[in-house]
């Protein structure tokens, strides 16, 4: 098990997303973080069992939310690149792993 660390605009995304679900209803709300956090320890401990996906990077797509958790394995950390909404600019968070 890998600990994991955001990117600053990652973890942005997900406040932001958080923020809009909370104006439909706490329970939508509630119902992101949880499945957020289900992809969290997911790609902590199986990190492999995620699909490749651009760049290097694999990713973990939410089940009941247009979301996915967009992340790199690094030597000692999983770093989590994006929250990117399924359905807006697309891979716009590249710039973030091209350093």
């Amino acid at each position: 098990m890998k600990p994991y660390a955001f990117h600053p605009e990652a973890e942005a995304e997900a406040d932001i997303a958080f923020d809009y679900y909370w104006t439909k209803g706490p329970d939508a709300a509630f119902g992101l973080d949880e499945e957020l956090r289900d992809a969290y320890r997911m790609l902590s401990v199986h990190p492999m069992l995620c699909p490749p996906y651009l760049y290097g990077t694999r990713r973990v797509i939410l089940n009941r939310y247009p979301f996915s958790v967009v992340f790199r394995e690094r030597l000692h950390d999983i770093q989590i690149v994006a929250v990117a909404h399924a359905k807006r600019r697309p891979d716009y968070w590249v710039r973030r792993v091209k350093h």
